[in-house]
């Protein structure tokens, strides 16, 4: 059926202003696998607003060959409210100016509503508790609170992607290489993910606490699962994923087609789409925990004098830069070296070169837990 598309209004922030969403609906309400992608959560990082709109091209010829096999939802940006946020001439999109901290942390949880409704319910069936489960969710998110503008977006976006197999969260770092976020229980699906794309880092994380967008559709599912003691009687009904495409300033054309591509890929292979991904291909990385990369830190205020390009491989104490004190009287004992306590790939680092004292600055993404590193935390040590 051809695709629908509908505007959802949100509340107004002023007399005279009005903020929507713009939602496309491609095949049968209901039909699964179900797909759900949306770009520019975090309001400054544009890479996937273009990604997503050569997708819908892709889409659409899918759409008029009759070949959406099952149902996809896709938002071309998710954020009105950080999208109208700036400040001389920029952009301030990661975190709301009213106070209601980063657009992609906190999300609510749906477990607690969810297990009330599923009370007694749960059986042996794995396919009906697994309905069970996805309706429970639904009704949930149907019940968030709407008061605040933030927690109408936060509601509406959630009414939209619960209930969904996948959930593609669309982003991109400050100068970064390609990766992929996904929870240790979805490494097949989110490896195969990766080879489809071809990301070079892919992060697995077990149910943060500071719960962003992807893991709010996929924690209950984990969280109900292991309180019921389900195993084998409850499917992973959800593999939600944080697609980081590489740099802000990384918003090319053939970037874009390219990744579009392998999206439109991982969905025929998947079957939300009809028709022949073509062979499986290798990803070219292997998956490391969340709690291996180790994030750069400055030491102080100063300049950041890198000394490796993004993509480097390094091992544990190497020298990764130095923090240039610009108002040292003697240069030669102006600088403070940074060191990574990682063996791994150095894949993202911060845009800015002027820092301040504990300034995440840099990502390397090793393949062993860290001891500074905080179980559940995101880029938090």
């Amino acid at each position: 059926m051809p695709r629908i598309t509908e505007e959802i209004a949100l509340a107004s922030p002023s007399p005279g202003t009005r903020r929507s969403l713009k939602v496309h609906r491609y095949g049968t309400p209901g039909a699964r696998p179900k797909a759900y992608f949306h770009a520019a959560l975090h309001a400054d990082e544009w890479p996937g607003l273009l990604t997503l709109n050569h997708l819908i091209g892709l889409l659409d010829a899918a759409d008029a060959e009759g070949r959406i096999a099952g149902e996809i939802v896709l938002l071309p940006y998710a954020n009105p409210i950080g999208l109208s946020q700036h400040h001389h001439g920029y952009n301030t999109g990661r975190f709301a100016s009213d106070g209601g901290g980063n657009f992609n942390r906190h999300w609510p949880d749906l477990t607690d509503a969810a297990m009330e409704r599923l009370d007694g319910k749960i059986g042996k069936d794995p396919a009906a508790n697994d309905e069970m489960v996805r309706a429970a969710l639904k009704a949930a998110a149907a019940d968030l609170p709407r008061r605040t503008e933030l927690e109408i977006l936060k509601a509406t976006l959630l009414s939209l992607s619960t209930g969904a197999d996948m959930v593609f969260d669309v982003h991109c770092d400050d100068v970064s290489m390609m990766h992929l976020y996904a929870h240790k229980n979805h490494r097949d699906e989110v490896m195969t993910l990766a080879g489809d794309m071809q990301s070079p880092v892919v992060l697995l994380e077990d149910d943060p606490d500071d719960l962003p967008f992807d893991s709010a559709n996929t924690a209950p599912w984990v969280r109900i699962k292991r309180r019921l003691g389900l195993d084998e009687a409850l499917p992973d009904g959800c593999f939600a994923t944080t697609v980081e495409l590489r740099g802000h300033n990384d918003v090319m054309d053939d970037l874009a087609r390219s990744d579009a591509a392998g999206l439109f890929r991982h969905l025929m292979r998947r079957g939300v789409v009809a028709g022949d991904p073509g062979p499986l291909v290798a990803a070219p990385c292997e998956a490391t925990p969340l709690e291996g990369m180790d994030v750069l830190r400055a030491p102080g205020t100063g300049i950041v004098a890198w000394r490796h390009e993004i993509g480097t491989r390094v091992e544990a104490g190497e020298l990764m830069a130095e923090l240039v004190d610009i108002e040292a009287d003697d240069p030669a004992a102006a600088r403070t070296p940074i060191h990574s306590r990682a063996s791994g790939l150095f894949f993202a680092r911060k845009a800015d070169t002027l820092a301040r004292p504990g300034d995440q600055i840099g990502k390397i993404a090793g393949a062993e837990p860290l001891s500074h590193r905080q179980a559940g935390s995101l880029l938090s040590p």
